[in-house]
């Protein structure tokens, strides 16, 4: 039994200070064994989920902020295709290069667990590799490598618009059909565990149709397994979705799928007011991506009126333009603010605190959605933590109900010091234990990648 002992902790009873945490050897939390030392310093705090990560796309951070040619107005359709031009040259080696250096960045801003939502499956021009899990098996084998824990969530493809058209010359790389979707999850089911686990993804309603959607469900065991979709992102999508259906996105996939607390409905974007009721009472838990939604002009959504409903939530950092809990919250508030032209949006009468409440939102919302078993520090939980730097002046003075705030509201200085997945320490004095050798396969694959 390992013993953790730290100034101040929140724990589900509310901040205690000081706390003795004990680790045991499966890497689960136990009552402590005594009491805590007196003198120990550090913040510490259940680890946050990252609910949406396209793990390749952190290779093109920073290299789609230019006006495209002859495009007219820029969109997220325009930034589609220069996104397309690099999957288009990832392979599984280069795959896990960019994976493993993007997850060793989560953990050392303080995420310890990510659902990836991955839907770059084959080879170019849409052959599939010797093993059709190769590139599955990349991103596994980085989340293992650098110790996140990892809900693998295989993305379902099939066509190229609500009208049913066939995948464009890019896009073949991420197709399947039913069948071969199926066989995918089945390979790649004996490599759950405690830290891997297996979901079900649909790219879209103009991906994937209802058919096949629900061919999936029966034929995967979905009852138990988490399903995550893009829905409502783009005002096209409505459109269309609307010329077709005769029914919005959300309102279509509520009317016409078992929508439930399995459910991570990513972006929601564009919704009307019945669909935010929709979505709170079917108890799903809506995924956002705040720097994501930001840096492709998609809009904001409409988080005051879904907190009323007792809607959940929980963030993710999508195309990886950031790599920090703190800025998907902070930016979350931030934009709240600027489209009601109020301040303290998120804070509650439970949670007057804004950080406070938007990271323990955030902590709920992120464990229904990635059925992680971590999210508390709490026995029998997974022992996911990180321990912020209290000596840090962003924290100064360290008093509970000002730690939180500190953390998202007052820089962007790294504050965290330590971070423990499952029990096994993978963050020490803010680096990443293996930092320097993903860092250098990284650089080196991404030279061959834009090469």
């Amino acid at each position: 039994m390992e013993t953790l002992d730290a100034a101040l902790a929140w724990t589900p009873d509310g901040w205690r200070q000081p706390v003795r945490l004990c680790l045991d050897s499966a890497g689960r939390l136990q009552a402590p064994d005594g009491p805590p030392d007196a003198g120990a310093g550090g913040v510490l705090l259940p680890g946050l989920h990252n609910l949406h990560s396209h793990a390749f796309q952190r290779a093109m951070a920073g290299r789609g902020e230019r006006r495209s040619p002859g495009a007219g107005q820029d969109s997220f359709w325009s930034w589609r295709e220069q996104m397309y031009a690099i999957a288009g040259r990832m392979d599984p080696d280069g795959l896990r290069a960019v994976a493993a250096q993007l997850y060793a960045e989560m953990l050392e801003a303080g995420y310890t667990s990510v659902c990836e939502f991955h839907y770059l499956h084959h080879a170019p021009g849409g052959r599939p590799y010797a093993d059709p899990a190769a590139m599955s098996r990349a991103l596994i084998d980085a989340a293992r490598d650098t110790g996140i824990g990892l809900l693998l969530l295989p993305v379902l493809y099939m066509r190229g618009g609500f009208d049913g058209r066939p995948l464009g010359e890019h896009q073949r790389r991420f197709g399947f059909d039913v069948d071969g979707y199926l066989d995918l999850l089945q390979r790649l089911a004996p490599e759950c565990d405690d830290h891997v686990a297996l979901g079900i993804a649909f790219h879209s309603l103009r991906a994937v149709d209802a058919g096949a959607m629900r061919a999936v469900l029966e034929g995967s065991a979905g009852a138990h397994l988490p399903i995550h979709i893009h829905i409502a992102e783009q005002v096209a999508e409505v459109e269309d979705c609307l010329a077709v259906h005769g029914r919005r996105p959300v309102r279509w996939l509520l009317d016409e799928m078992p929508v439930d607390a399995r459910w991570g409905l990513v972006h929601a974007t564009h919704v009307d007011p019945a669909e935010v009721d929709g979505m709170a009472d079917s108890g799903a838990t809506v995924v956002l991506c705040p720097t994501t939604e930001g840096n492709l002009g998609d809009g904001v959504f409409p988080l005051r009126d879904y907190i009323a409903a007792g809607g959940a939530w929980g963030i993710g950092s999508d195309s990886h333009v950031s790599v920090s809990p703190v800025e998907e919250l902070r930016w979350l508030e931030y934009g709240q603010r600027l489209w009601h032209r109020q301040r303290v949006i998120a804070a509650t009468p439970e949670h007057p605190a804004t950080g406070e409440s938007l990271f323990a939102r955030a902590l709920h919302g992120g464990e229904r959605a990635s059925r992680r078993g971590a999210g508390a520090l709490a026995p029998g939980r997974l022992a996911d933590l990180v321990r912020l730097d209290d000596r840090h002046p962003q924290l100064a003075p360290c008093l509970p109900g000002h730690a939180l705030d500190g953390w998202v509201f007052s820089g962007n200085q790294p504050l965290v010091d330590a971070v423990w997945v499952g029990g096994r320490q993978r963050v020490a004095d803010g680096r990443h234990l293996d930092r320097e050798r993903h860092r250098g396969a990284f650089v080196a694959a991404l030279g061959r990648l834009l090469d």
